[in-house]
């Protein structure tokens, strides 16, 4: 079809997967030759629609690639073939809204939702690779785990290589249903969830703690960080598709000494067909009485949910900007106040003890003690974040990387 000035579609304000180009150490080094999704730009794959901006702004125009010019130009139709209006918007109205991530043209396209709506999407599918739905008392959800298992991440460790000119920190892994120990860096992390964000566009996959260039090997950033993969790999564990994912099995169980072993696992992950539109094949869904579902019931409650997850993520924003200010103020403001107070007394304390007099010497220790007791106070508010803000901001960040993947999973399923 030919080119057509068509608006950007929004996009969550986190983005979708992109591995930072930040200066930690976790792709410098290439601990396997052939490259990877997380380092080459274009591995993506060519087939997908290019994106063009023309003359800037909203607005934009699309231009199909061959692959999909022969298999779309026969279809016709006024828009770019996966490019319907958003219900409810006008072009001219939806063309104010700027997109937040400029390399991005459709979810929908990108996850291969039209391949497989078209029926373009083939590939064989394995037994393993079969993802079950089923209908359960709320209704259709993934059929559980049957084997469900844990895993903890403990003793982050500084190592190095090259002879002790780099240094990096691993992470003790040891999952419940092998009970090995495996250590892993925060680049395997890194391309763990690479692969499974590229693997599955209709599952939220949470995003990992960020990265940090400076200061990486400073103990404070080590343990949250630490903690923040504690929390990634809990959701990741009690998840039905994503703790039986080959990649993520391979992650937990190959032995950190293996290299040879953990190249071939890795190679396989990054030649899974199963991605994208071919992911649409691996779903079974229930049939008989009451499978089906009704349309207008699934547009209304997935409309419900997009209404609810953009309160959400408000608010989950406003609630760790508050809290974060909150603590702040504990540890540096309140703190400090208390401490002045203290101080005070202090001085007052100082002034008695010059007055060696044998009935004052009571009230001079009260004195004292007086300034002791604000200055615990002090640190006690100082320590306090740890206690209770903290760990609610942790979890707050793990959600809202899941809100930032729903804008585009619920595109895809509008699709």
């Amino acid at each position: 079809p030919p080119a057509a000035g068509y608006p950007f579609p929004p996009a969550p304000y986190g983005g979708s997967y992109q591995p930072s180009q930040g200066s930690d150490d976790d792709w410098d080094d290439d601990w396997d030759d052939s490259s990877t999704v997380a380092d080459e730009p274009g591995a993506l794959g060519s087939s997908y629609p290019d994106y063009e901006a023309a003359g800037g702004g909203a607005a934009g125009r699309y231009r199909l690639s061959t692959r999909s010019e022969l298999s779309l130009g026969s279809r016709g139709g006024g828009h770019p073939a996966g490019h319907p209006h958003p219900p409810g918007s006008g072009g001219a109205k939806s063309s104010a809204t700027v997109s937040r991530n400029l390399n991005r043209f459709s979810t929908f396209v990108k996850s291969g939702g039209e391949a497989f709506v078209l029926g373009e999407a083939s590939g064989f599918v394995k037994d393993g690779d079969k993802l079950c739905v089923v209908l359960g008392p709320r209704g259709p959800e993934w059929q559980e785990n049957p084997y469900p298992f844990q895993c903890s991440i403990e003793d982050p460790t500084k190592q190095t290589k090259f002879k002790g000119m780099k240094s990096y920190i691993a992470y003790k892994l040891v999952p419940s249903h092998t009970g090995q120990q495996v250590h892993r860096r925060y680049k395997h992390f890194d391309w763990l969830y690479g692969r499974l964000a590229e693997k599955f566009p209709v599952i939220s996959v949470p995003h990992l703690p960020e990265k940090q260039a400076t200061g990486r090997f400073e103990e404070d950033f080590i343990s949250k960080r630490r903690k923040g993969l504690a929390w990634w790999m809990d959701h990741m564990c009690s998840h039905p598709v994503l703790a039986q994912c080959d990649a993520f099995q391979h992650f937990l169980t190959c032995p950190s000494t293996d290299e040879k072993a953990w190249k071939q696992g890795k190679r396989k992950a990054e030649k899974d067909e199963m991605v994208g539109a071919n992911f649409f094949l691996t779903i079974s869904v229930p049939t008989g009485p009451g499978a089906g579902l009704d349309l207008q019931e699934v547009e209304s409650q997935v409309d419900g949910f997009k209404a609810f997850t953009k309160k959400m993520d408000e608010s989950a924003l406003q609630l760790n900007h508050t809290a974060n200010e909150f603590a702040r103020k504990q540890v540096t403001g309140f703190k400090k106040e208390y401490q002045k107070v203290g101080h005070s007394f202090k001085c007052l304390s100082q002034a008695f003890e010059l007055d060696q007099q044998a009935f004052s010497s009571g009230l001079n220790q009260a004195i004292a003690f007086t300034a002791e007791a604000y200055d615990a106070i002090g640190d006690l508010f100082a320590d306090q974040p740890r206690q209770d803000l903290d760990p609610v901001m942790d979890l707050l960040a793990l959600y809202q990387g899941h809100l930032a993947n729903f804008p585009d999973i619920i595109h895809v399923q509008k699709g």
